[in-house]
């Protein structure tokens, strides 16, 4: 098994195929499964590394008149296409489920292309009753068609491991805005109110400190959210696809 230690902290990385390594780790050590795999948009996706370095000549502008120049150090790419998406990625999420706790939850990051499909296959896998919430995370941002709805949401799929057990800190839930806070006392307003299963966040910005470069990169106060509401401090966290880049 190739690992990648990261720092002194508990962080791991495993490189490999994600089935086979799977079946190398330990039974009810993860109390939270995420994952992000491919959406089977039919595209390639391409991953690059640059290098920015203050140049008098470089052809980006700054702040204060400085100009950078900027360098393709690496790229990667892969195929997101599958014939048969679900027979794909079923067999991977039911490998992972003997490395729950007993409380813990798996969340299915997903768009709309296969999310409908992937939502009936998981209710047979874990049983209907064991799904507990549709989350859609809205996005307001990138272009606009003229001929349909624009799609900007993505949709996480929370299952728990067991029908009548799961950990969800309601405390711990981040307070937003009202969105017609005229509408509440000045108290309820000074207050905000806890999120329903829309979460309105902005997706990583192209120019921001968050930005990594990954294609797909998803926000990391999307992945706060789900970690600090359905985890302890000093749980571990499994995603074996590692596809939001955070």
């Amino acid at each position: 098994m190739t690992q990648l230690e990261l720092g002194a902290g508990p962080n791991r990385v495993i490189e490999g195929e994600c089935l086979e390594r799977l079946a190398e780790l330990p039974d009810g050590f993860a109390r939270l499964i995420y994952i992000d795999p491919p959406f089977n948009t039919g595209k390639r996706q391409q991953r690059d590394r640059m290098r920015v370095t203050r140049d008098a000549e470089g052809k980006r502008a700054g702040f204060g008149g400085r100009r950078y120049a900027v360098e393709r150090v690496a790229s990667a790419t892969y195929a997101d296409v599958f014939d048969d998406y679900v027979g794909w990625l079923l067999p991977r999420i039911e490998a992972s489920l003997r490395c729950l706790t007993d409380d813990g939850s798996l969340f299915v990051h997903l768009d709309w292309r296969e999310v409908h499909y992937v939502k009936v296959a998981l209710d047979g896998l874990l049983g209907r009753d064991c799904f507990q919430n549709e989350i859609v995370w809205a996005y307001d941002f990138g272009g606009r068609g003229k001929k349909r709805w624009p799609t900007k949401h993505d949709t996480l799929l929370w299952y728990s491991r067991d029908p009548d057990r799961w950990v969800f800190h309601f405390e711990a839930l981040p307070r937003i805005p009202y969105m017609a806070p005229g509408l509440v006392s000045k108290d309820k307003a000074a207050r905000g109110k806890t999120p329903t299963d829309v979460w309105w966040h902005t997706i990583v910005p192209t120019n921001g400190k968050e930005k990594t470069g990954y294609p797909t990169q998803k926000p990391l106060g999307v992945l706060e959210r789900v970690i600090t509401v359905h985890t302890d401090p000093g749980d571990t966290v499994l995603d074996f696809f590692a596809g939001s880049g955070t």
